[in-house]
């Protein structure tokens, strides 16, 4: 197949290397969203997606809207025969929809119908699911609603934060979507409508999520730690500062919600069990483990956080 490939950040890469290095299909041109100012000095940073495209020698285009007629002049002039898009980010028409032989063809971070929208990734964790997946899907005009073609599930650890769920997805859909595109030029796909009374919807991920509250379950405050690592990462005060917290494992121990159980390994009780936190960065410092923060911070068993 011809393909135009649409997509922006890292998530979106091993599938672009993927089909670039498959013998039976041709990358005519990849479509990815401007580049834009990042870090501290605010330097112009071009998208994960297009140092990739550029790398591989494919024709790289950025255009601020692909409702404008110059996106959609381009895409006529490559003649794709099927559109591939992850994790783009800008909304399609149906100018575009319409545009290839086999239709537009979605890589999403879920098991649709369940977690549709801007973080699937991230809210799987932070739900505290065992298992998730991805999901190859027929695009239309709704957000996430078109028809299954494939999908490929595979189990969450019970300490895996959403960025290493992140890299193992990112990599599965690359292999997802080259046997979606074998199966569909062949034929050998019968697209399935999503059951709606299923869905599910997430919403983009903010610092307002941060904050731990130690009258919750561990259970709930492990996941939310995961779930927001690596960013925007889980927060806490802790001996009177403020710490970002990085990753957690679940404890034996109980006690009064707040109250230092163990230094060593450091425990905090919390509504419903203990949460051992493992690895913490405080404010202007480095990330460490939770016991080199001790040496220099120390808390004693029964000290309320």
């Amino acid at each position: 197949m011809r393909i135009v490939y649409m997509g922006t950040p890292d998530f979106a890469v091993p599938a672009l290397e993927k089909l670039a290095a498959c013998a039976e299909h041709a990358v005519a041109g990849v479509f990815t969203q401007p580049d834009k100012p990042q870090g501290r000095k605010m330097i112009l940073t071009p998208p994960d997606v297009k140092v990739c495209a550029q790398k591989l020698g494919i024709p790289v285009f950025q255009p601020a809207s692909m409702k404008s007629e110059e996106a959609l002049d381009s895409l006529k002039e490559l003649n794709p025969d099927v559109i591939v898009v992850a994790a783009y980010g800008q909304i399609l028409p149906k100018t575009v929809l319409d545009l290839p032989k086999y239709g537009c063809v979605n890589i999403h971070g879920s098991l649709l119908p369940k977690y549709r929208g801007a973080a699937p990734i991230q809210q799987a964790v932070l739900d505290g699911e065992a298992v998730t997946g991805v999901t190859t899907m027929l695009m239309d005009v709704g957000l996430d609603t078109g028809d299954i073609l494939l999908t490929a599930e595979t189990p969450i650890g019970e300490n895996e934060t959403a960025g290493e769920l992140f890299d193992r997805l990112a990599i599965l859909g690359g292999e997802l979507i080259i046997e979606t595109l074998d199966k569909l030029e062949r034929g050998g796909i019968t697209p399935v409508k999503q059951d709606e009374s299923l869905a599910t919807h997430t919403s983009k991920i903010d610092k307002s999520r941060c904050p731990l509250d130690f009258t919750k379950p561990a259970a709930q405050l492990h996941n939310q730690i995961r779930g927001l690592s690596p960013w925007p990462v889980a927060t806490a005060q802790i001996g009177g500062r403020r710490l970002k917290i990085h990753s957690s494992r679940l404890s034996d121990l109980s006690g009064k919600p707040g109250t230092v159980l163990s230094v060593k390994p450091f425990v905090v009780a919390c509504g419903e069990g203990a949460l051992e936190i493992t690895e913490l960065q405080p404010e202007g410092k480095k990330r460490m483990t939770a016991e080199a923060y001790l040496l220099g911070h120390p808390l004693n068993i029964g000290d309320t956080i």
